[in-house]
């Protein structure tokens, strides 16, 4: 199964894309966060992708209003990151319709927590695993550690997350093309879903990603559905299939 999950990245409430993940560097592409996430739905895809950039850099949320705008709007499943590090701020966005959370910075910075809810909520917890240069990056990008990022996927391969979402952050709103080749690395070296991020532009890009032997889950698209570079009834034929992983 491979799908395709259209990205509403916030920012002051703003629907936005980044270059790079620059928060300086940001296009604004709606005021109404909620309409996007409708218009999503009515071109036919299954899964959203929600990031809370400022919550991602303030390490708590910070869209909170423009994130249930998004789940009222909403009709599929939500997967969201950005500013989650606590045990309370998970529960109260599983409980508020958020269907995935997705766990980045913390997994370097608190790992035992990312185990904690990947327990506690099964099924409901994604490892975000974003890398500039192979390192993994944290705090909204703005800090990179030591740590590759396949070796951070292989310390909680056993954890039970439902998906890796793995971004290459040099490519990240580029429209230049995904880092396909260490997608499937990741993708081949663990049993997790992985997930590919970061600079999808093409339709045959969704087409080898989705053929890849190893099996990649999905793939998340962001400016090039923005500017047009993709169509959504065209990206999602590609994709052959919008079940839901």
């Amino acid at each position: 199964m491979f799908t395709l999950y259209p990205a509403i990245d916030l920012k002051g409430g703003q629907v936005v894309r980044l270059k790079r993940g620059e928060m300086a560097d940001a296009t604004v592409y709606g005021q109404d966060p909620a309409a996007q996430a409708a218009a999503f739905s009515a071109q036919g895809f299954t899964w959203l992708h929600v990031v809370d950039l400022d919550g991602a850099f303030a390490g708590k949320p910070a869209n909170v209003a423009a994130v249930r705008g998004i789940l009222a709007a909403a009709a599929m499943p939500v997967q969201l990151g950005g500013g989650i590090r606590t045990m309370e701020t998970a529960a109260a966005w599983i409980e508020a319709g958020v269907a995935r959370i997705i766990l980045g910075s913390v997994a370097v910075k608190n790992p035992a927590f990312v185990r904690e809810a990947c327990h506690a909520f099964p099924g409901k917890v994604a490892l975000g695993i974003d890398a500039r240069g192979g390192m993994v990056a944290t705090e909204g990008w703005a800090e990179v550690s030591d740590i590759p990022a396949l070796d951070l996927a292989r310390r909680f391969e056993d954890a039970g997350a439902a998906a890796i979402i793995f971004t290459d952050i040099d490519r990240d709103g580029m429209l230049g093309g995904s880092n396909v080749e260490a997608t499937r690395a990741l993708a081949g070296a663990v049993g997790v879903p992985v997930i590919a991020s970061g600079g999808v532009s093409g339709l045959e890009e969704i087409a080898q990603l989705r053929a890849a032997p190893e099996g990649i889950a999905g793939a998340i698209l962001g400016r090039a559905l923005y500017d047009g570079r993709l169509i959504p009834a065209e990206a999602l034929a590609a994709a052959g299939t919008s079940a839901r992983v």
